[in-house]
C-alpha cells in the first residue's frame, strides 16, 4: 500500500508526534510511506531511514497566495505518484488536501476540533462545506467525535484515539549532555520535580503554570518548549525548545498541561507511557486520559492545580500507586499499535471501496 501522510507544518508538534509514529509502525509493515509537508523540519528527525519526505517550501501555517503554489503541487503529486490513501492531519492542509485528492482515498484527522470550534470559529463553513469530501473524519477523541457532530459535520466520522511507542523502554543515549546535567542540578536542588512539555503558543498557559509554581516553592517546576522569556520565580526554570524532549521524564515526578484547549495531547501520553501522575486543564478529550486514578483534570485555577500537585506528591503509598495506574492506562489504550490498528481497519475499508 501507497500512504501519504500530509500535515502543513514539519516543526514539533503532537499532531507531527502521530504522523512519525504511524509512518513508522507503517513502513515496518511493508507500506510506501510518504510524508509532505512544510520544508524538512526538527520532526521528521524521528521517521525511519525508510520513510520518504517531500518538502513543500510554500506551505505556511498562514493562509496567503502560496496556497494556489501548494494546491497546484499536491494535484501534480496526485497525478505522479497515486498513492492508495491520503491522510490528511491538521486542518489547513485538511482544506487544501481534501480538494486536491480523492475523496474515496482521503482520510482527514482534526487534531483538537477546538482549534477550529472555540479558537477560529471562522472556519466552521469551510469545514462543514468539505465534510463530504473524504471517506472519513477521525477525531483523536470521543470529546472530539461528538463535537464534530454537533457542529453539523455528521457523515462519516469515528475517532481513533492517539497512541505513542513506548519511550519509557527506548534507548536515551541520545540527549544532549548539557541538558542532562541542567535537569540533574534541578533534581538535587528540589526534592520532587514537576514538568510540562509545550510550546508557549496560543493553546498552552504558561502563564498559569507560572502562578502554579509561586504556591508551590518546595518543587521545581521546569518548562520545555517555550520561545519567549517570563517573569517568573527562583523555582521555575524555562529550558527552551530541546529536541526529544520526552527524555527529560526520566528526571520528573509529575507532569502538568495548563491549557486553554486541546485534542488528545501526545505529552501526556509520553508522560503516563513513563509512569508519570498528571494533573492537567479539564479541555478537549483530557478526561478520557485521566481519571483520577492516575492524574486530575481540573479548572484553570492555580490554587485548584497546585492543591492537586501537592495532594499527589505528598503522600508516597498514594503516589506509586497512582504512578502504577498512569502506566497502566498507557498499555490498556495508548500505545502505538491501538493507534495503527484504528487507522488501519479505516485504510482497508478505503482501499476496498
Amino acid at each position: 500500500m501507497r500512504i501519504f501522510h500530509v500535515i502543513t507544518l514539519s516543526s514539533v508538534g503532537g499532531a507531527q508526534s502521530v504522523v512519525v509514529n504511524l509512518a513508522n509502525a507503517q513502513v515496518i509493515e511493508g507500506n510506501e510511506v510518504w510524508v509532505v509537508s512544510s520544508v524538512s523540519g526538527e520532526a521528521w528527525k524521528a521517521l525511519r531511514p525508510e520513510v520518504k519526505t517531500i518538502g513543500i517550501r510554500q506551505l505556511r501555517r498562514s493562509i496567503g497566495w502560496r496556497d494556489g503554489i501548494v494546491l497546484l503541487k499536491l494535484f501534480y503529486y496526485r497525478w505522479k505518484y497515486r498513492p492508495d490513501v491520503v491522510h490528511l492531519h491538521s486542518s489547513k492542509i485538511g482544506a487544501l488536501g481534501r480538494i486536491a485528492f480523492s475523496p474515496r482515498r482521503t482520510v482527514y484527522t482534526v487534531h483538537g476540533f477546538d482549534s477550529i470550534r472555540v479558537a477560529n470559529r471562522s472556519f466552521l463553513p469551510v469545514e462543514r462545506f468539505l465534510r463530504r469530501w473524504c471517506a472519513k473524519v477521525v477525531g483523536v477523541s470521543r470529546y472530539d467525535e461528538r463535537n464534530l457532530i454537533a457542529e453539523g459535520i455528521k457523515e462519516k466520522v469515528t475517532y481513533v484515539y492517539n497512541g505513542i511507542d513506548d519511550k519509557s523502554v527506548m534507548d536515551i543515549a541520545k540527549l544532549d549532555s548539557t541538558v542532562r546535567h541542567t535537569m540533574e542540578e534541578i533534581r538535587q536542588q528540589y526534592d520532587k520535580v514537576i514538568v510540562s512539555i509545550a510550546r508557549d503558543d496560543k493553546p498552552k498557559k504558561i502563564d498559569l503554570f507560572i502562578e502554579t509554581a509561586r504556591l508551590l516553592p518546595e518543587y521545581g517546576f521546569v518548562w520545555i518548549g517555550n520561545n519567549r522569556k517570563y517573569e517568573k520565580g527562583e523555582n521555575v526554570f524555562l529550558l527552551g525548545q530541546i529536541p526529544l524532549a520526552w527524555q527529560l521524564l526520566e528526571y520528573t515526578d509529575m507532569f502538568v498541561l495548563p491549557s486553554n484547549y486541546e485534542g488528545l495531547p501526545m505529552s501526556i501520553i509520553e508522560a503516563l507511557a513513563f509512569g508519570k501522575p498528571v494533573v492537567a486543564s479539564n479541555v478537549g478529550g483530557i478526561t478520557e486520559l485521566l481519571d483520577g486514578r492516575n492524574g486530575f483534570a481540573v479548572e484553570n485555577d492555580a490554587r485548584v492545580m497546585a492543591d492537586k500537585i501537592r495532594y499527589v506528591l505528598e503522600d508516597r503509598e498514594r503516589y506509586a500507586g497512582m504512578s502504577q495506574a498512569a502506566r497502566q492506562t498507557y498499555l490498556e489504550k495508548f500505545t502505538v499499535e491501538r493507534m495503527v490498528e484504528g487507522y488501519d481497519s479505516i485504510y482497508r475499508d478505503i482501499i476496498r471501496g
